[in-house]
């Protein structure tokens, strides 16, 4: 059993606080969603708990199986089982994603399988989430469409098999059909690698697909509500004022 713990995590963007004291615990196997208003800081605890320079962490731990990642470097956070879906991944002309693909696959399961032997996996999975053939051997994210990337984000989860995966708006751009594969491919990897899960999202009809173990609403840089499906059904029916003004 694995778990990722995030205390009292306070963060600054250009010098200004986005996160106020997050306190986050989630287990192997357990989808937690994450809800909020535009501009609450979801993407912020994202990209804060991957790394990414521009978030400062002034304040609190991150903590994997019970070692402080916090200060760590993104790659090696990689390496220990943590992962990222990006909200609107980057394009990387010049870089095929099959390329990227092997090379990831070799550098996080440290091992030197040749380049065939991981290619012939991608196939393989790339078809179960609906990536065609022809993307594989296209830039990476290069006039890909918002459901091409994230499949193909989905598909970097299935080669990946983190401990823990942070999916920022899986659905967003998705149409139905996308949205039921990128669904079942959530279930599948939790139920192969046990793997938890942080879904970031502003709509409940993924986390039915998934049925999310718990939701959290996030306001001004602070969890404020948490609870089972019912909190999020609430937000369908009422909005997120109906939650912060209650």
């Amino acid at each position: 059993m694995s778990t990722l713990k995030i205390e009292d995590l306070h963060v600054e963007v250009e010098g200004k606080e986005v996160l106020k004291g997050i306190d986050l615990e989630i287990k192997s196997g357990e989808i937690h969603a994450l809800m909020g208003p535009n501009g609450s800081g979801k993407t912020t605890l994202s990209l804060a708990i991957m790394g990414h320079p521009k978030y400062k962490i002034t304040k609190g731990k991150i903590i994997l199986d019970g070692e402080d990642i916090t200060n760590i470097e993104t790659d090696e956070k990689v390496k220990k089982g943590l992962f990222l879906a990006f909200q609107n991944p980057i394009e990387i002309s010049g870089v095929k994603l099959s390329t990227l693909l092997v090379a990831e696959y070799n550098r996080v399961q440290n091992t030197n399988a040749s380049v065939m032997e991981v290619f012939s996996k991608i196939k393989e999975m790339s078809r179960s989430v609906g990536v065609a053939d022809t993307l594989l051997n296209r830039g990476v994210f290069e006039g890909f469409s918002g459901g091409e990337k994230k499949r193909v984000e989905i598909l970097q989860m299935l080669l990946l098999k983190p401990k823990f995966a942070i999916l920022d708006e899986p659905d967003s751009g998705v149409d139905v059909d996308g949205l039921r594969i990128i669904s079942e491919m959530i279930k599948k990897v939790r139920e192969e690698n046990n793997t938890g899960y942080l879904i970031i999202t502003h709509y409940r009809r993924i986390l039915d697909y998934v049925n999310a173990d718990k939701v959290h609403v996030l306001n001004k840089g602070k969890i404020i509500a948490s609870g089972t499906m019912e909190l999020a059904k609430l937000i369908d029916e009422k909005g997120y004022e109906g939650i912060i003004n209650k």
